[in-house]
């Protein structure tokens, strides 16, 4: 039978009547809301609804198409450059890291209705309304810079190719498409071919799902086909001597190699995004975000073993090493492929990016957090037009007017950072499912106790990512390791205390099977605390989550310092508009927003 989901404001901290009329303690109400989710047996039509289109396997190109960029045909060999063939261990173990964030995602997304939001949806109902704002917008800001940035190198790119024809050869002026024609000593940076590429996907995105979802799954073929081309080719060059010594610069290399790759997997959480256009999301969703994941990290090990193995690392390019080893090899035609692959695989990363960041937007209009004009779909095309088109011309601006590379170093903050809290909500949900029915005062001071424990954890990450930056002694990597595995643990005890205590006590009288028997039901009762949620489950809460967001954290260090003020002034920005804004116009408690689910035999 097909259901709704209704999603309800609820005041988790109520403000007392005698403070209610303060401008502090309404922010501070209307900040804790959250989303609470239920199932009424009642069916109520919803205007603005999107249309679902998406089967598994374009779900499984949205996610491919929007981690496999250019970056294949470059990251892999400057990155090599450092860490030698041990580049391979360096995409194995980011893709690890990965796994970890996917295995989070694929919960919430099997776990949720059918809806947009994503993060911020997770967000709003684990934590609360502010929070959620502070993630979109941290998020937002990644995807503009990184849309304008894209379109910039996608149009250097297509000019790189009709740059092969005779009659385009150097006749093509840098404020067409390479680089552009900078003024005010590099302020302004206009570029002509950037946001026409940008307008002509834009109208793609807005004429519908289907149509949009063709070129992606087109696009992503095409790159994905010539990547496994490179690869079958390169193998019959590869010398196996170039693959010794294997880690020239050491381990710490691979493992700072690790860092910098970890954004060449970004791109699975889109498929979350797809929520409300996904045919059977309950089933489809976790296995798109896991399988986009696995296909991403097996072409690039094999991109990395095929570029070290053909060429010693000390001779790769910087700029396009891949198509380099190829033309050292006399192999000119695959270096043409790898130029086509490029093109299609920075359009399909260009695409999927204005198609996620229109479905957030939508998210926060229907929720009134931004204007209602966010929340409008069209009634024939089924899709966020004005979300969209405002996407657009944000992202044609930024990238036909401002040199957005420049920007480039403070980007990635809003995925380590939406990546962080959407591990932790699956820890919040969890605790919520399992003390449902406790008593309210409790369940409180059990939440505060779990979410500092949470920041215990996060602030550990940055602060071993802060030593193994600055290079400290080992000592000082430990500390902050210990201190995140006591969190941890405290994490998993935070339940089942009397047991532990019965098992002390057991253990202190000196019954040796009494004192097993209650350390195995011990060690059970960690996972009964957080009770698997139907549909997929992430394995080994709180462990994988707690995990997962040191290592977020420990990147969130290596990042450059101006995308830590980026995080600070951003921050501020947004309280201040929520302060403005969001608050006062974000839906009442009493509001109900309806939105379709996908029918219960569907999601099986």
């Amino acid at each position: 039978m097909g259901g709704e989901v209704l999603i309800h404001k609820s005041n988790s901290n109520p403000a007392s009547s005698s403070s209610s009329s303060t401008c502090f303690s309404h922010f501070w109400t209307s900040a804790l809301r959250t989303k609470t989710l239920t199932s009424p047996n009642v069916s109520t039509n919803h205007g603005d609804e999107l249309l679902r289109r998406l089967g598994l396997f374009e779900l499984v190109l949205i996610g491919v198409g929007a981690s496999i960029g250019a970056g294949i045909f470059v990251v892999t060999g400057t990155v090599a450059r450092d860490a030698g063939p041990g580049v391979t261990v360096s995409f194995i173990l980011a893709g690890a890291a990965c796994v970890l964030n996917a295995l989070c995602y694929a919960e919430l997304a099997s776990r949720f209705p059918a809806v947009v939001g994503g993060a911020y949806l997770y967000t709003y109902t684990a934590f609360n309304e502010l929070t959620a704002f502070l993630v979109f917008a941290q998020l937002m800001l990644d995807y503009h810079i990184g849309a304008a940035s894209i379109a910039r190198s996608l149009a250097s790119y297509v000019v790189t190719v009709l740059e092969l024809f005779p009659f385009f050869k150097d006749n093509i002026p840098n404020w067409i498409g390479h680089g552009g024609e900078e003024f005010l000593g590099g302020t302004l940076s206009i570029n002509i071919l950037a946001p026409i590429l940008l307008s002509l996907l834009t109208i793609i995105l807005c004429w519908g799902v289907g149509e949009s979802s063709i070129l992606n799954s087109c696009m992503t073929a095409l790159k994905v086909t010539i990547v496994i081309i490179v690869i079958f080719v390169g193998a019959f060059e590869v010398d196996v001597s170039n693959w010794s010594p294997f880690a020239p610069n050491g381990f710490k290399e691979i493992l700072t190699g690790a860092t910098v790759v970890f954004f060449a997997y970004v791109g699975f959480d889109a498929v979350a995004n797809s929520a409300e256009e996904s045919k059977k999301p309950q089933r489809d969703l976790p296995i798109a975000i896991l399988g986009s994941l696995l296909i991403c990290a097996a072409l690039y090990i094999g991109v990395c073993l095929v570029i070290t193995g053909m060429v010693p690392y000390k001779f790769l390019g910087e700029d396009a090493p891949l198509a380099d080893a190829f033309s050292s090899k006399g192999l000119k035609y695959v270096s043409v492929l790898i130029s086509v692959g490029a093109v299609a695989g920075l359009t399909t990363t260009l695409l999927v990016g204005l198609y996620v960041q229109s479905r957030l937007y939508l998210g926060l209009g229907r929720d009134g957090l931004l204007p209602s004009i966010f929340a409008k779909v069209h009634r024939t095309r089924h899709t966020p037009v004005h979300s969209q088109i405002w996407v657009g011309i944000v992202a044609a601006l930024l990238a036909g007017l401002f040199n957005v590379h420049v920007l480039s170093h403070i980007l990635s903050v809003g995925t380590l950072t939406g990546y962080s809290v959407v591990s932790a909500c699956v820890i919040a949900l969890r605790w919520k499912d399992k003390t449902a029915n406790r008593i309210p005062s409790r369940w409180t001071s059990a939440w505060r106790e779990g979410v500092i424990c949470l920041v215990v954890i996060a602030a550990c990450g940055f602060g071993g990512g802060l030593c193994y930056r600055l290079s400290s002694a080992y000592i000082f990597l430990l500390i902050p390791g210990v201190i995140a595995v006591i969190a941890c643990a405290a994490l998993c005890l935070r339940q089942a205390r009397l047991l532990a205590l019965a098992a002390i006590m057991w253990s202190s009288v000196g019954e040796g099977v009494y004192c097993f028997l209650y350390l195995t039901f011990l060690y059970i009762s960690l996972f009964q605390a957080y009770a698997d949620p139907p549909g997929f489950s992430c394995p080994g809460v709180p462990i994988v989550p707690a995990v997962s967001i040191f290592f977020n954290m420990f990147l969130f260090a290596q990042l450059h310092h101006e995308a830590w003020w980026r995080f600070i002034i951003l921050s501020v920005i947004t309280i201040g508009l929520y302060a403005v804004y969001g608050q006062y116009h974000a839906n009442p408690s009493s509001d109900t927003v309806i939105y379709h689910r996908a029918p219960v035999q569907e999601a099986r």
